[in-house]
């Protein structure tokens, strides 16, 4: 799961609109990281993390760029405290040992001037994995209250939370695969 949410910050990463790299600030108030996973064929749990940041440096002119997110495991939310103890628990995140995941994206993929896809690599539970965040939505605009340039868009992807050794519950039924929704705005500094 919180494999989904750097992924999906990592299409962060195709931000920009400048003709030289800048860098931008992810911005937490506009960015949220959640997932969903099925939950034994019948319904679907959703959570988040509260705690996310990072960084965006960006050539649209070049098509070149990197993206770092981090995000806090201990931040998880799914609105069910237990079942935040549960996911923070070794069976899960085991966030006492692991307590940030790590997202970071040098691989821009464009249609156009529109960023369509991020790729990168994303480390969870001390693993690292390639992850590839597909953009739903891209756009670039200057902010009337901060007078800066702002970009974001609406990124996702579907990891397997196996592969990041997150495996408790798969001999009982739940499930392996994770989305991951990544809705992110940046500020250019």
């Amino acid at each position: 799961m919180m494999t989904q949410v750097i992924l999906a910050l990592a299409a962060l990463a195709a931000m920009g609109g400048a003709q030289a790299a800048n860098t931008y600030s992810i911005d937490p108030t506009h960015t949220f990281v959640t997932f969903e996973v099925p939950h034994f064929g019948t319904s679907t749990h959703r959570g988040r993390f509260d705690r996310k940041q990072g960084t965006v440096e960006f050539d649209r002119a070049a098509r070149l760029g990197k993206v770092e997110l981090t995000i806090d495991t201990t931040s998880i939310n799914t609105g069910t405290s237990a079942f935040d103890n549960h996911l923070k628990s070794k069976d899960f995140f085991n966030a006492d040992e692991f307590p940030t995941a790590r997202f970071v994206a040098d691989r821009f993929t464009f249609k156009g001037d529109k960023v369509v896809e991020v790729g990168g690599t994303l480390t969870l539970l001390g693993r690292s994995q390639p992850v590839l965040l597909k953009a739903r939505n891209f756009n670039c605009y200057t902010n009337p209250l901060l007078r800066r340039e702002v970009c974001g868009g609406d990124f996702e992807t579907t990891i397997m939370r196996s592969q990041f050794g997150m495996d408790w519950g798969l001999n009982m039924g739940l499930a392996d695969n994770v989305r991951l929704l990544v809705q992110v705005e940046a500020i250019r500094q």
